[in-house]
């Protein structure tokens, strides 16, 4: 096992998140063209969790939601759906020009062009979010948490509230999972407020995920350029970059990257980086998957695959090669769908993608 987990927890993975919709053109075109969309729930946070809530695993979800909001209503229902367990604060819209749940308007590219997304979030009520609002001595220790997941996206728009639940899990023995997810313009303005914010979670968390860029524009640790062609050749710079990052946050037991080229909008080269101190005598071991050529039908919600996967094969016990591979499936299952998170059947279908075995089943 990678990490001592907490043992007889009700909720095996707990995800703070700000939800909204996300919508989509269909057939791969352009957003301002308008037509048909599609409209699926969303938050980075849940991409991640749906991993676990497909397979089976207990998932608690802390949100805030538009009282008396249609789209409200929409997403809680699709999360009950996913298997996850729902705890929201209600709060009062305050007219039409109040709060309401962000928008995500993600053209999904096709061929030579690539995807653009853009993000629609003011007034988000998920800024709202007050740690005194939950009841955290219950669910952290009356009921228990083994692993809380938190991204950078909702650490950047509710910095004390994600800062207070770090602090609760590591008082009360639950693992921190932390995907930095660096957005430029939720920064902007507060550049010193969210590097502070950010390097005291990472500091008391167990796993840290990011890529080359994630790392170098929240803590300026040097790696190799951000989204370079020809990623498999910067290997060594990539594992430089690692022993960067566990020599600035000694507590993280697990630092994983993912490695993407895009060839284009439906053609990937994916792969992944995992080191872990396995135990004592084993030291720190390094996984590395090389980055492997797949088919793409939509990149976004690929990366939240991969972590989702990465931390279910933690939560089940697994060592962290089997981890590594089973996030790195994941990841590239995600790729396939519509949905920006995974929906599998069971693990098989995701191993299967890792074997490299697409011959039909029946």
């Amino acid at each position: 096992m990678v990490l001592n987990l907490k043992q007889g927890c009700r909720w095996q993975l707990l995800v703070p998140t700000s939800s909204g919709i996300r919508l989509t053109p269909a057939s791969g075109q352009l957003f301002h063209q308008g037509g048909l969309f599609s409209m699926q729930a969303t938050s980075a946070e849940t991409n991640v969790a749906s991993v676990a809530s497909h397979l089976g695993m207990s998932v608690k979800v802390l949100t805030a939601f538009v009282a008396g909001s249609p789209v409200a209503r929409f997403i809680r229902q699709d999360f009950l759906s996913r298997g996850m367990d729902v705890e929201g604060t209600e709060v009062p819209q305050g007219g039409p020009w109040g709060y309401r749940h962000q928008i995500n308007m993600a053209d999904s590219g096709f061929g030579p062009r690539g995807p653009r997304v853009w993000n629609d979030r003011a007034g988000e009520v998920g800024r709202t979010l007050d740690a005194s609002e939950f009841d955290l001595e219950r669910i952290f220790v009356r009921e228990g948490v083994a692993v809380m997941h938190v991204s950078g996206l909702i650490a950047a728009l509710a910095p004390d509230f994600c800062l207070s639940l770090a602090e609760v899990a590591r008082k009360n023995g639950t693992r921190i999972s932390f995907d930095l997810n660096y957005r430029a313009s939720f920064w902007e303005g507060q550049e010193q407020r969210l590097g502070d914010v950010f390097r005291r979670i990472a500091s008391v968390s167990d796993i840290l995920i990011g890529n080359e860029e994630d790392f170098q524009l929240c803590f300026g640790i040097e790696g190799p350029q951000a989204g370079g062609k020809d990623i498999a050749s910067h290997g060594e710079a990539f594992r430089a970059m690692i022993g960067n990052i566990r020599a600035q946050f000694p507590s993280a037991g697990v630092v994983a990257t993912t490695l993407r080229e895009a060839v284009d909008a439906n053609s990937h080269l994916w792969g992944a980086l995992v080191s872990a101190e396995e135990d004592s005598e084993s030291g720190i071991s390094l996984s590395e998957i090389s980055p492997r050529p797949i088919r793409v039908l939509d990149r976004i919600g690929g990366g939240d695959g991969f972590v989702g996967g990465l931390l279910y094969g933690m939560l089940k016990g697994w060592e962290i090669e089997k981890c590594a591979q089973f996030g790195w499936a994941a990841g590239a299952f995600v790729a396939g769908l519509h949905t920006d998170y995974a929906t599998p059947a069971d693990e098989e279908q995701i191993w299967s993608i890792w074997k490299g075995n697409a011959r039909v089943r029946r």
